[in-house]
Parts: C-alpha cells; structure tokens; sequence
C-alpha cells in the first residue's frame, strides 16, 4: 500500500481543536504595539504586524492590513537590531507561537512558544524573547 493510499478524506479528519480560538489576536496585537515605541528606543526595528486568515484558500496570503482578515488564525512580527540579530514570533490563536531567532553566529535556533493562554501572556512572552535574543536593553518598561 503507497503513501497515498493511506491517506485520509478531508470528511474523515477529525477537528483539531488546537486551532480554537484561545487567544484573541486583537488583544494579542496590542501587546506588540505597546511595547513598539519601546523596542525602537532601544534601537530594534520593528516590522510591521502581519495576519493570516485562516478562512482562506492554501497557500494563505500574510497580510499587513487587519480589516482584509476576516478570520484571523495567526499575527507576526519580526524584529531586527544591531549585528544583524533578528527575532521572528508568530503567535498562533490556538495558544502557541513559533519563534525563530539570531542572537549572533554562534546563537540561533527556535525559542519555546508553547501554553500561551491570553494576550497578557504573550505580552510577556514578547519581553523575555526580546531579552534573550537583544539583551536587556530592549526590556526598559514603558
């Protein structure tokens, strides 16, 4: 029996509720934008947010605008600083985040991004990814 054989009709995937609404992005995007004058203070450049809408057809579009996103399933951001150190997060509704980072050469890989249980927790989140990819520098409160 070949690989394909094996698989499953979308009729018979069971529903995946990893991907329930945990999380409301709206409120999660505010977090970002609260801490943005802060990270640009501390010298980080901070991309623009972009959304994925999840009602959408594969391969899914990230878009920078809110209002063209009707269901929203996931928002990014990327930040960039000094010696070319980035941080990527991409926070998912489902109450998780894939976070991608380069503090330098010789430190990069992925940063735990799981059990994020509301906006208030990504916010925090957001402040300890900051400091262990640019340093506490990045970290003075508003």
């Amino acid at each position: 029996m070949g690989f394909s054989a094996r698989l499953r009709p979308a009729s018979m995937l069971r529903h995946d509720r990893r991907m329930e609404r945990a999380i409301d992005l709206d409120e999660a995007v505010r977090e970002v934008e609260r801490r943005r004058s802060r990270w640009a203070g501390a010298g980080l450049t901070v991309g623009p947010v972009t959304w994925r809408d999840g009602a959408q057809k594969w391969p899914q579009r990230l878009e920078p605008d809110r209002a063209v996103v009707v269901h929203p399933d996931s928002l990014g951001v990327v930040l960039t600083g000094p010696a070319g150190a980035s941080l990527s997060v991409v926070l998912f509704r489902g109450g998780w985040a894939d976070v991608d980072y380069l503090a330098d050469t010789d430190d990069a890989g992925t940063l735990p991004g799981s059990g994020i249980d509301s906006a208030a927790a990504f916010g925090d989140r957001l402040d300890g990814y900051v400091v262990r990819v640019f340093g506490a520098c990045a970290s003075v409160p508003d």
